[in-house]
């Protein structure tokens, strides 16, 4: 087993690495912790960093616990502070874990995955047992959260509430007897508050093994929020085009964190592009990898062709929405309608930056028409949506 390439690609810290490969070495069977907080169900490429992860480690044998954190998703943030924590209901923390697993498991194995929900251990919690978790941490262990520290230094508020999901998050690591927790490099603190907890209750504290975060189609942190995601759930031939419109600057670090491709032939494209090679060409075949990821070969290769025969040789795509609008409708409500922007102020910025055409003309001002005719027209917005406008 290559040990270096298994803790090394797609990793960004492994805390306590030399006590990992011991245990590996020794050929010791790992429960390895994944948690996940239903209040959003979707998942992109950046989270598959980590589960592609998990699926190498279970293919050593490991089993990996995936813990649905459920009792939180319904407690949420009532503050307000944290918009991505809003209280769910019971119905709809299901209804999101149902879709994240759907997702989760076209890449983790389903057949070696315990699945773990918080309400096995914190339905019947009592005060007496929250104080009880509180008593094995100190504020000082608390605020040495960048996060929480910066905030009480700067007088502003940080509620009790707030404090607790370390330690609610750490607490799911002794329940389940956790080996390892896997997480982003945005998790940390929340991962070593697990050991911690492991240590105070006498159980061999978890390891800790962080995967960087993958930067979106914007060259930003990858998040829905800023509609830069490249979802798990994406249609080949949106996927493909995605992964396309990337920036030649992370280019290479999809291939190490989202690919499977050898360390020497990534080294050898990149010597290429550095002596002149045109990285459009590095592009497709990451493209391609991805795309066959979680579609298949023959997917990939058919949104290969549709990419080729659209963006290279500027043809209209065969398959696209077809939406029926009224003459006269204007191209804001166009954009709304064929739901290519999020808000108006989103769809009046992508024709003023230029992004928006009809029948392959730009649209140049806010106040354009279309459905005029008594002819389909052809909304295209940015390089990769289209949609067929029939009047009526």
């Amino acid at each position: 087993m290559d040990w270096e390439q298994l803790l090394t690609r797609g990793v960004a810290e492994v805390i306590v690495r030399s006590e990992l490969e011991a245990r590996l070495r020794a050929g010791e069977k790992l429960r390895l912790k994944q948690g996940f907080d239903p209040s959003k169900p979707d998942l992109h490429i950046g989270h598959a960093v980590g589960l592609r992860k998990l699926r190498q480690f279970q293919e050593l044998g490991h089993t990996v616990v995936l813990v649905v954190g459920d009792w939180t998703a319904q407690i949420g943030d009532p503050s307000g502070r944290d918009e991505s924590r809003q209280m769910l209901d019971r119905e709809q923390v299901l209804a999101n874990a149902d879709t994240y697993m759907k997702q989760f498991f076209k890449v983790v194995d389903r057949d070696r995955t315990e699945v773990r929900w918080q309400t096995e251990w914190y339905e019947g919690f009592k005060l007496a047992d929250i104080l009880r978790l509180t008593s094995r941490y100190t504020l000082a262990q608390v605020l040495a959260h960048e996060t929480f520290r910066k905030r009480y230094e700067n007088n502003l508020p940080v509620t009790l509430m707030e404090l607790m999901y370390p330690l609610l998050q750490g607490y799911d690591s002794v329940m389940v007897q956790a080996d390892v927790e896997f997480g982003g490099t945005d998790q940390k603190f929340n991962n070593l508050a697990g050991r911690d907890l492991q240590a105070a209750v006498g159980q061999r504290p978890q390891d800790v093994l962080l995967v960087p975060l993958l930067m979106g189609t914007d060259g930003a942190k990858m998040s829905k929020s800023a509609g830069n995601t490249i979802d798990l759930d994406e249609p080949p031939d949106s996927m493909y085009g995605k992964v396309m419109s990337l920036s030649d600057s992370v280019l290479w670090d999809y291939f190490w964190m989202a690919t499977d491709v050898p360390a020497d032939e990534i080294e050898a494209m990149t010597e290429s592009v550095s002596r002149g090679a045109n990285p459009r060409d590095m592009k497709m075949r990451l493209a391609r990898e991805v795309v066959t990821q979680f579609h298949g070969a023959a997917a990939a290769a058919t949104a290969e062709a549709e990419f080729v025969r659209v963006f290279q040789q500027q043809e209209i795509p065969e398959e696209m929405p077809e939406l029926r609008m009224a003459a006269g409708t204007g191209i804001i409500d166009a954009i709304l309608g064929a739901g290519m922007a999020q808000s108006r102020s989103e769809a009046r910025r992508l024709v003023e930056q230029g992004g928006v055409y009809i029948d392959g003309d730009r649209a140049e001002s806010l106040e354009t028409q279309v459905a005029l005719g008594r002819d389909p027209q052809v909304l295209r917005v940015g390089r990769r949506r289209f949609a067929r406008i029939v009047p009526g």
